[in-house]
C-alpha cells in the first residue's frame, strides 16, 4: 500500500491538463458565466426601462438560433439547390460555404457592451476630438413610433466617425444594427462589431447564395423589429455633397413590405456634418478613382494614424479640436403612406418595377437628409471665402457668414450651433481654418484661400452648396 508508483512525465503532465480542464469547467466557468449573464441582463433591463424603442426579441436571441434560422431558411435553400445544379457539385458542399456565410454574416448583440463599455469608448473618442451636438430631433414624430413599426435610419455618410456620432447620440432612443464592410472581418473588429450588434456585409460579391443570403436577414432582422442603420451612399462621400443613392440595402429591406401587413417600416432621415474630417485627405485624393490600388488596411491605419496623431497633438501643444461634429434626425417617412401615395405594393412588383420604385423611394429618401444636413461653421466659410472674386476682410466675411446663417434657419435649415451664440462659433470656426492654414490672414486683416488648399475648401463648401440650393434654390 505504501509502495511508489512511477509515471511517465507525460502521463503525469496530460492527467494534471485533464484535471485543470475540469476544475475549471465545472466550478469557474458557471461562476464566471452567471457574473457576466447577470450583468448583461440587468443592462438589457435598464436599456428597456429608459430606450423609446425596446430592445426587440430578435436582438436577443442566441446567435447560434439565428444562423440556423438562416442556413434552414426556405429562399436559402432554394438558392443552394439552384447553385449546386449550376456547379454540377453536391449539395452538401454549397452547404458549407453557406453555413461559413452565415457565422461570419450573424452578429452576436450584447446589450452589456453596447450600452456600457460602447457608450463610454463612443463618448471619450468622440469628445476627445470634437463638441459633440444633436442639432435637430423631430421629437414628437420619433416619440409616436409604434412598436410594432420597423426603423431605419437611413444617413448620408460624411466620415467613418459617422458610427460613433449617431450611435452615441441615438443611444438614449435605440441600439442601432449596422452593416459593417469586409474591413469588419479582421480580428478584433469582428468580435467586437458583432457583440454591437453589426452583421458583416461583403461588398459586391458574386455569388448567388450570398447575396440571397444577406437578403434575407436582413428581411428576418427588420421583420423581428430591429433598428437598422444604412448609409445610404453606400460608401464615404468623396465630394462632401450627399450623392445618389445605393439601393441593396434599401431594397433588401423594403423587397418583402405589404402596405396592408401590420407592420409599418419607418425611414428616418439623419444628416450629419463636420468642421473636419478625419479622413478629408484621403477623400479628396482619391475622388475619381474610388480608392483602387489602395487596400483596406491603408485606408483604416491612415484614417486612424491621423487620429492618434490629432489627439497627441492636442494633449501636448494644447491645439484647438476639431470643431463641431453634429448630427439632425429628421421626421420619418412611413413606408405606409409612402406606398399609398404612390400606389404600389413593392412586394408584389416585378423586378424592372421594384428596381424603379426603390430607385424613387431613395431619391426621396436622399432629399429628406440634404434638408437635415447641419449648418456649421467651416463648411458654411468655405462656402462664401470661394465666392468672392477678391479677398474680404475679417470682419466683413464674419459678418456674411453670419447673415447667411440666418437665412438658412428662416429656409428651415438646422443650425449645428447654438444660433444665440452663433458670432462666436463662426468666429471660433475661422479661427481654426486660419490655423490649419486653408484661410491665409494678412496683416490688413483680409483672407484669402490658400491656393493648394481650395480643393479641400471646396469639400467642405459643397455640404453647404447643396443645402442652400434645396432650400433656397441656386
Amino acid at each position: 500500500m505504501s509502495s511508489t508508483v512511477e509515471l511517465p512525465l507525460w502521463l503525469v503532465l496530460a492527467a494534471a491538463a485533464l484535471a485543470s480542464v475540469a476544475l475549471l469547467n465545472h466550478f469557474f466557468l458557471p461562476g464566471i458565466r452567471w457574473f457576466f449573464r447577470r450583468r448583461i441582463n440587468r443592462a438589457i433591463a435598464d436599456a428597456n426601462e429608459r430606450l423609446r424603442l425596446k430592445l426587440p426579441s430578435f436582438q436577443l436571441t442566441k446567435r447560434q438560433v439565428l444562423i440556423d434560422r438562416l442556413v434552414y431558411d426556405p429562399e436559402v435553400m432554394k438558392a443552394v439547390e439552384t447553385v449546386a445544379t449550376e456547379r454540377a457539385i453536391t449539395r452538401d458542399g454549397v452547404m458549407a460555404e453557406v453555413t461559413m456565410y452565415a457565422r461570419e454574416m450573424v452578429p452576436a448583440f450584447n446589450a452589456f457592451l453596447y450600452f456600457r463599455i460602447g457608450y463610454w469608448f463612443a463618448r471619450r473618442a468622440l469628445r476627445s476630438l470634437y463638441q459633440v451636438r444633436l442639432g435637430f430631433a423631430h421629437e414628437s414624430a420619433l416619440a409616436d413610433i409604434p412598436q410594432s413599426s420597423s426603423v431605419v435610419f437611413v444617413i448620408n455618410h460624411r466620415s467613418n466617425m459617422d458610427y460613433l456620432l449617431v450611435n452615441y447620440l441615438a443611444s438614449r432612443d435605440t441600439a442601432l444594427s449596422y452593416g459593417a464592410g469586409e474591413w469588419a472581418r479582421v480580428w478584433p473588429f469582428r468580435a467586437l462589431l458583432r457583440a454591437a450588434g453589426a452583421y458583416i456585409v461583403r461588398r459586391n460579391a458574386p455569388d448567388q447564395v450570398y447575396r440571397k443570403m444577406l437578403e434575407r436577414y436582413v428581411q428576418m432582422a427588420t421583420e423581428g423589429g430591429v433598428p437598422h442603420a444604412i448609409f445610404v451612399e453606400g460608401q464615404l462621400s468623396r465630394n462632401g455633397m450627399v450623392n445618389a443613392p445605393k439601393l441593396g440595402l434599401l431594397g433588401y429591406i423594403t423587397r418583402t413590405f405589404d402596405p396592408a401587413g401590420p407592420r409599418d417600416i419607418l425611414l428616418v432621415p439623419v444628416g450629419t456634418n463636420f468642421d473636419r474630417v478625419a479622413e478629408e485627405r484621403t477623400l479628396i485624393a482619391n475622388a475619381d478613382t474610388d480608392f483602387r490600388g489602395r487596400s483596406m488596411r491603408f485606408v483604416l491605419g491612415s484614417t486612424l494614424g491621423f487620429v492618434f496623431t490629432e489627439i497627441w497633438r492636442k494633449l501636448s501643444r494644447g491645439r484647438r479640436g476639431f470643431g463641431i461634429a453634429c448630427a439632425n434626425f429628421g421626421e420619418p417617412l412611413s413606408l405606409k403612406q409612402w406606398s399609398n401615395a404612390n400606389k404600389l405594393n413593392l412586394s408584389k412588383l416585378d423586378r424592372q418595377a421594384f428596381h424603379d420604385s426603390v430607385e424613387r423611394l431613395g431619391g426621396d429618401c436622399t432629399q429628406r437628409i440634404i434638408a437635415v444636413i447641419p449648418v456649421l461653421a467651416v463648411p458654411l466659410i468655405s462656402q462664401l471665402i470661394l465666392e468672392h472674386e477678391r479677398p474680404p476682410d475679417k470682419a466683413a466675411l464674419l459678418a456674411e457668414a453670419l447673415q447667411m446663417t440666418h437665412v438658412l434657419d428662416a429656409a428651415g435649415a438646422h443650425i449645428g450651433f447654438k444660433t444665440e451664440r452663433a458670432e462666436s462659433a463662426l468666429a471660433e470656426g475661422l479661427a481654426l481654418m486660419v490655423e490649419r492654414a486653408l484661410i491665409h490672414e494678412d496683416e490688413q486683416g483680409r483672407l484669402t484661400p490658400v491656393s493648394q488648399e481650395r480643393a479641400l475648401l471646396q469639400y467642405y463648401a459643397n455640404s453647404m452648396v447643396q443645402l442652400r440650393s434645396t432650400l433656397i434654390g441656386p
